[in-house]
């Protein structure tokens, strides 16, 4: 089986790392991007070590035009074969403040929609040119929950999941397939910012299998862990204003 050459951005910590460690022992050759250049050298490292071939670029996905514009000239020197745009940003509103900041809602709106939109559309166009390829969008379970706590990342999660449903029929019959991982509560640093009860909490490792797994079964749709389908589709059973009425009082 040839080699493929894997892009997974939000490389340095979290599920990023964990993916890139996980694909590193087929040896591949992984192309990781992310903010923490230290951590990025780190995780390069380990996944040098582990056989694969890595090449590191520390980025701020908020330059969308500077992203596209990187994205293509790197596909375009190395043809990218399965690309993993997990990099986000989490954030709630305080508890005492009546709305999120516009900084805040701005930059949680650029990272997690504008920045993998942007970048999938460049890989699409690349990707069904040649007839083959993979696009991964990491969103998260929120997308099916309207949260008073933190209307920016919800609503930004919501529409990674039609903007992935979407350009999958899009991409279907050019050979190109798109899937949509939606995590619960995986034990990363974002996670550990947040001090509500984490039900069903995994580690990024144990989530990274699961998730390999579903890619390369082309999954449409990865839920992990597994609990949080069950517990959405419990929900959508609920009410949408009984669903409204608890999440507000939560």
């Amino acid at each position: 089986m040839p080699k493929q050459t894997i892009l997974i951005t939000g490389a340095s910590s979290g599920i990023g790392a964990a993916l890139a460690q996980a694909y590193a022992q087929g040896g591949a050759t992984l192309l990781l991007w992310g903010r923490d250049e230290a951590r990025l050298t780190d995780i390069a490292a380990q996944c040098r070590a582990r056989g694969a071939a890595v090449i590191t670029q520390s980025f701020d996905l908020r330059d969308a035009a500077g992203l596209a514009a990187l994205l293509a000239a790197t596909d375009s020197a190395t043809p990218i074969d399965l690309v993993v745009f997990n990099a986000g940003l989490g954030g709630t509103a305080p508890a005492d403040a009546f709305a999120e900041t516009p900084q805040a809602a701005q930059a949680i709106a650029e990272v997690n929609f504008v920045a993998p939109v942007v970048a999938a559309n460049v890989m699409a166009d690349a990707m069904a040119r040649r007839g083959a390829g993979q696009i991964v969008l990491v969103g998260s379970i929120v997308e099916s929950y309207p949260l008073p706590m933190a209307p920016t990342y919800a609503a930004t999660k919501a529409g990674l999941r039609l903007f992935a449903e979407s350009l999958g029929m899009r991409l279907a019959k050019h050979g190109v397939t798109v899937t949509l991982v939606s995590p619960g509560f995986i034990d990363t640093p974002m996670s550990r910012r947040v001090t509500e009860p984490k039900p069903f909490l995994i580690s990024p490792e144990a989530a990274a299998a699961v998730i390999k797994r579903g890619i390369a079964a082309k999954a449409a749709v990865i839920v992990v862990p597994w609990q949080y389908g069950v517990m959405r589709a419990a929900t959508n059973l609920l009410p949408r204003a009984l669903l409204r009425w608890i999440l507000s009082r939560t």
